[in-house]
């Protein structure tokens, strides 16, 4: 997908609320002749004479023929979200109903939106930059707390002044060391080598925060992978089943029920968990098992958090030991989960309480201790920094752009170190401005903003 200036301007239109029937629909157009094409096939008042966010009742007509009765909001340009003329039609919400009016509309003058083509214009028409208008995308898949305010956080320019203030920073610099190439012979020096690197070291300690934050921005945004582990009928399925409150997850006293993943979302405490049911973990001669415990095994080793869950009645210390330190070896974050404490011997319990403090005990049957289970996987995922409204980075271009910036100037620094000549320090300093402009916007290509925006739904 790509925009002309052409295409820029051109008036589009199409249905801004999800496909289907309901209630009512909202059907958008945008560019200079949205309000003259709008009045065309309006009956009611003059749409051309009417201020700036107001709502008109009237009906849609082709020719003598009415439509349907519709309510019409009007944004007069640049007060709208494309800084264009904006109409809005809500109709009612068949799907015959929206399909008449949009080809009439067609007919008029308009032509189909593409995928992200209005956000797309707010963009080009400086509304906000490339990174805000990413986060339009992102407010509107948000299915959680955390993710909604990650989104709102970005669309409102918490990341961008971020941004925009490390490169306004570097740009003085570059500035003033392009101005020296212009006076080579003179043996003038503009900009201090000193202040330099105390500019690029900030620089680098900043841009290593950002990176450093799209572990838990990628959580936030995707959800965190969560593996349910242990032997089998350690009560795995039981678990899930009573986290998600339905039956999602075969329940069976017959060990290895379980052969693959059985995978779900649970939102705890505003953050989006992605639950993983496994197969047991142990050896077997049963060629299906099997490969669901080397499934099991290798999601282990890409989760984010494991919960090592192992059945009170049927373990003994020995076996936990064991499974603890292949855990550990591992090196991602897991929780000791005991399952059937309403049915353990005592002194095993107080066993192992002395011997790892940290351990939940549950009753996933009985839902027993639940709460305390969710409150400990909240604890895991570290939401302080998101919390206390630092800026996080949730989108893997702004990150790859974060990456590329910091190798730019740690070239900056060790050009310094060696005394380079300036126009290579000025490449280096030109090369990270140049990543930096990519995430908001003020470098971009005809395919960036494709790809970009193609994600987008149409109507947005």
């Amino acid at each position: 997908m790509s925009f002309s200036l052409h295409q820029q301007e051109d008036t589009i239109v199409a249905l801004a609320t999800p496909q289907g029937v309901g209630a009512i629909a909202v059907i958008r157009l945008s560019g200079k002749h949205a309000i003259s094409i709008c009045n065309s096939v309006f009956k009611g008042k003059n749409l051309e004479q009417q201020p700036s966010h107001t709502i008109h009742f009237g009906t849609i007509r082709d020719g003598e023929k009415i439509i349907d009765e519709v309510l019409v909001s009007l944004f007069v340009a640049p007060k709208s979200f494309t800084k264009e003329n904006v109409v809005e039609i809500s109709t009612h919400g068949s799907s015959y109903i929206v399909n008449q009016v949009i080809k009439l509309l067609v007919r008029k003058g308009a032509r189909p939106a593409k995928p992200g083509e209005f956000t797309q214009r707010a963009f080009l028409n400086g509304q906000f930059d490339l990174a805000q208008a990413e986060a339009v995308a992102d407010l509107i898949h948000s299915d959680s707390e955390a993710s909604h305010q990650a989104a709102m956080n970005q669309m409102r320019g918490g990341f961008s002044n971020e941004i925009s203030r490390l490169r306004a920073e570097l740009i003085h610099f570059a500035s003033m060391i392009e101005l020296e190439l212009d006076f080579t012979e003179e043996d003038v020096e503009f900009a201090s080598r000193d202040d330099l690197r105390s500019l690029v070291e900030e620089l680098l300690r900043v841009v290593e925060l950002l990176i450093g934050s799209f572990d838990l921005g990628n959580v936030i945004k995707n959800g965190v992978p969560t593996v349910i582990a242990g032997k089998p009928n350690a009560g795995k399925s039981t678990l899930l089943n009573a986290l998600l409150n339905e039956e999602k997850a075969i329940v069976s006293d017959i060990a290895g029920t379980t052969r693959d993943f059985i995978e779900d979302e649970i939102n705890i405490g505003g953050v989006i968990f992605r639950f993983i049911d496994t197969a047991g973990l142990r050896e077997t001669t049963d060629t299906i098992e099997a490969i669901g415990v080397s499934r099991t095994q290798e999601k282990m080793k890409t989760a984010s958090l494991i919960l090592y869950l192992f059945d009170l009645t049927d373990t003994d210390m020995v076996e936990i030991n064991r499974d603890i330190n292949k855990l550990e070896n591992l090196g991602v974050p897991f929780l000791k989960v005991a399952n059937k404490i309403d049915k353990a011997n005592p002194q095993f319990v107080k066993d192992l309480k002395s011997a790892y403090p940290d351990t939940i005990f549950i009753s996933a049957g009985q839902k027993e201790n639940l709460e305390d289970l969710r409150s400990r996987i909240l604890e895991l995922v570290n939401l302080d920094k998101f919390r206390t409204g630092n800026t996080i980075v949730t989108n893997i271009r702004h990150y790859d752009s974060l990456v590329k910036t910091r190798q730019s100037l740690l070239d900056v620094l060790t050009g310094l170190d060696a005394l380079v000549t300036n126009d290579f320090l000025a490449m280096d300093i030109r090369r990270s401005l140049h990543y930096l402009g990519e995430i908001t916007g003020e470098i971009t290509t005809d395919d960036l903003l494709a790809n970009i925006f193609s994600k987008f739904c149409i109507g947005k």
